[in-house]
């Protein structure tokens, strides 16, 4: 009947459609529908190339700091302690230091590669080794003439001053401006715990010798700045077993004729002189390493201003195992050297993201 009459009840599901068709078109009923719980929101994965690592740079200061600075720091005491025990020659220190290099040549070998690198960049790898055996050499001297601190403050103070103006004659290789901030504080902490020192020095022979001391400090920093310049030209397979090896080569080569020649050898007797030997040449060895691979992450001045934590690290042995005493301004110069390592290693502390770099 009610189909003769000419409508139909409405069939199910009917009105729902229909007040679907009235919220869809009209604002009023445009509303969430809080009934419904609504799912957790999860956030979004990122994929293995957008996970946040440590850029290059990053992992060569790093390098730097914990295995090139904190061990070359226990280097210089160490000298000092074989010198006052045994009066023990630099130049033998040297040798048995580089003494420690020669069996690198068994991994050479066993790699197929050639001891002295290829042809075309011997030359550069042999220059790179002597510019490293006149930094150690001074470097060893240096200790036995003034303290082990004010020493390793001339010679990494040299080296970071050589290789920033080597950047800025070195256009490929800028800086930025905290980058630059961190060099210039760093260089102002060297320069308060070195200038007390100089107002000091006595006349006569004592004075002459410490002032030998700094320069040999200061030609040992430069040398360092030129070496780590000449490695970062090297692009080879095995490159870093190689200037390892041709270090102990040249080495032995400039050492052992001017032991004989301009010193005299002496056969260290007691445990203690052995013991500071084996350790200048293990940690002296590590140091080597691993700042001849952060300079080929980082930049070489960034590479130095990082290695002034050897200073710090060589300020405390000197006063809690040398009984030497450290002057105030020794303390301030070394916070201050600290806090600029700070800035550059905060600054280059940085994610790499879809091959963009962005500030962790």
């Amino acid at each position: 009947m009610a189909g003769a009459l000419g409508f139909r009840p409405p069939e199910p599901g009917g009105e729902e459609e229909v007040q679907g068709k009235m919220a869809g078109s009209h604002p009023y009923f445009n509303l969430p529908d809080f009934t419904q719980p609504s799912p957790p929101s999860t956030p979004p994965s990122l994929s293995s190339n957008q996970r946040c690592r440590p850029s290059d740079t990053t992992k060569g200061l790093l390098v730097a700091l914990l295995g090139g600075g904190l061990p070359a720091g226990f280097v210089g005491p160490f000298s000092r302690m074989a010198y006052q025990t045994s009066h023990l020659p630099s130049m033998e220190l040297l040798m048995c230091r580089c003494l420690l290099h020669l069996p690198i040549a068994v991994l050479l070998k066993l790699r197929g590669d050639p001891l002295l690198g290829p042809p075309d960049i011997r030359g550069r790898a042999c220059l790179h080794a002597l510019f490293n055996v006149l930094s150690i050499g001074c470097a060893y001297s240096a200790v036995q003439l003034v303290p082990v601190g004010n020493a390793a403050t001339i010679r990494k103070g040299s080296s970071t001053v050589c290789s920033a103006l080597l950047a800025l004659c070195l256009k490929s290789q800028g800086l930025s401006g905290y980058d630059w901030c961190g060099l210039l504080g760093s260089t102002l902490g060297l320069i308060i715990i070195v200038v007390p020192g100089l107002g000091t020095l006595q006349e006569g022979t004592e004075g002459l010798y410490t002032a030998l001391g700094y320069v040999l400090a200061f030609l040992g920093g430069l040398a360092l700045s030129l070496g780590l310049l000449v490695y970062r030209s090297l692009h080879f397979p095995s490159c870093l077993p190689t200037v390892a090896f041709l270090f102990g080569v040249v080495g032995l080569m400039a050492s052992v004729p001017g032991l004989f020649v301009l010193q005299t050898p002496v056969l260290p007797k007691d445990p203690l002189s052995w013991s500071c030997v084996a350790g200048v040449g293990i940690l002296a060895l590590v140091s080597f390493v691993c700042v001849s691979y952060a300079v080929t992450m980082a930049h070489p001045a960034l590479v130095c201003a990082v290695l002034h934590s050897e200073v710090v690290v060589a300020l405390m042995l000197q006063s809690c195992v040398l009984y030497e005493t450290v002057a105030p301004s020794d303390i301030m110069g070394a916070g201050v050297v600290l806090g600029s390592i700070a800035i550059i290693t905060t600054q280059n502390l940085s994610c790499e993201r879809e091959g963009q770099v962005e500030v962790c």
